[in-house]
């Protein structure tokens, strides 16, 4: 994604060593001591004496289960169906789940998402020691190309931080890049500040379904983009402060690039659209037609949702690009409240009409796939 003005800005690393500031951003939680002596660290997930099942694999950063790190775990889950039980802690790798990886499984072993974190710090302008930079998609944290994954209770950080890299203008850092179809999160964390959660596919022509259910995303800039088939139901979107611009706006919380061909792009349903920065300093999206792509035509519903005083009500929508002007996308609105909901300028906020909102559904942009929770 484009990058944006970059200055000195308190974040996420700074908040765990010290704990100031913590209204800027939700702070990751110390990973527990690693030989603490806990009974159960796997909660009601068995352990490696007493495996759910033969597909189940443990990881514990101190040692108890089956691998230390989450990489490794999914190295040697070496065929489909697996699943990963993540003991409480801070997990900082980088992760890949590779395509033959299908129908995996994340459960958070303690049932709450900020027990269990992966995180960590590379940006789009980090120098590769092989040379080169990360760019966007190298950024991330945890990639998942493979379909049919799951997660529950897990939080995916990026905690790089802007100054970093002072001067450079790769500030996007990703904490999540999905492709996968039918790629499920429930009660997850997406933390970062710019493009934290990528809802990818994994080719122009793969029209990838993904959901999101009960999940807290955060960021600034563009923080939920892509050209994936994304459903977000009950999830809360928390724009953070920007102490390093004077002006608005500080960030834009959806930048889809839907394909051109896909009818589905983004729609959020029963959301909350929240943050910590002045009244009207959000844009609720802009659309991003990548280079790659010229004939997106990104597409965005949202929907009985919502939407906090940090949303510019008069102004919702701006350009990434004025060639692509954000009129000719699919971006509309329906049944929205809150402060940031106001209908100020009705050409500004295109709606649905109740005929044209009962088929904007989670079943119709999901089809014949139904996510199911791996645990109650």
């Amino acid at each position: 994604m484009p990058s944006y003005p970059t200055g000195a800005v308190p974040g996420r690393r700074s908040l765990l060593l010290g704990g100031a500031g913590a209204a800027l951003a939700l702070v990751l939680p110390a990973a527990p001591a690693a030989a603490s002596p806990l009974r159960r660290p796997f909660g009601r997930f068995g352990s490696p004496a007493d495996r759910l099942t033969g597909r189940t694999l443990y990881v514990h950063p101190g040692g108890l289960g089956d691998h230390t790190t989450v990489q490794a775990a999914v190295t040697a889950a070496d065929g489909p169906g697996r699943t990963l039980v993540l003991a409480p802690g801070t997990y900082r790798e980088t992760v890949a789940v590779g395509p033959s990886r299908t129908g995996m499984t994340w459960i958070g072993a303690s049932g709450d998402p900020r027990d269990v974190v992966v995180v960590y710090a590379n940006a789009a302008g980090t120098p590769r020691p092989e040379g080169g930079t990360y760019g966007t998609s190298g950024s991330a944290t945890t990639t998942v190309q493979a379909d049919g994954f799951t997660a529950q209770g897990v939080t995916f950080a990026n905690d790089f931080l802007r100054t970093d890299l002072p001067g450079n203008p790769g500030t996007q850092a990703v904490a999540l890049k999905v492709q996968g179809d039918r790629s499920a999160f429930f009660h997850c964390r997406f933390l970062g500040h710019q493009d934290t959660l990528y809802a990818d596919s994994s080719a122009l022509s793969a029209f990838a379904r993904q959901y999101f259910a009960h999940c807290h995303v955060e960021g600034d800039v563009d923080f939920v983009f892509g050209r994936g088939t994304a459903v977000f139901e009950h999830c809360r979107f928390r724009t953070l402060l920007r102490p390093d611009l004077a002006s608005a706006p500080h960030g834009f919380v959806f930048a889809p690039s839907t394909a051109r061909a896909n009818p589905y792009g983004f729609l959020a349903t029963r959301c909350r659209v929240t943050g910590s920065a002045p009244d009207g300093f959000y844009k609720l999206a802009r659309p991003w037609v990548p280079s790659s792509d010229l004939t997106a035509r990104p597409s965005l519903v949202v929907r009985d949702s919502f939407l906090g005083a940090g949303v510019d009500a008069v102004t919702p929508y701006a350009n990434m690009r004025e060639t692509f002007p954000w009129q000719e996308q699919r971006f509309a609105e329906y049944r929205n409240t809150g402060p940031g909901a106001r209908i100020d300028v009705p050409a500004n906020r295109p709606q649905l009409t109740a005929d044209e909102a009962a088929t904007v559904t989670a079943a119709a942009y999901l089809g014949d796939w139904v996510p199911r929770r791996p645990c109650p």
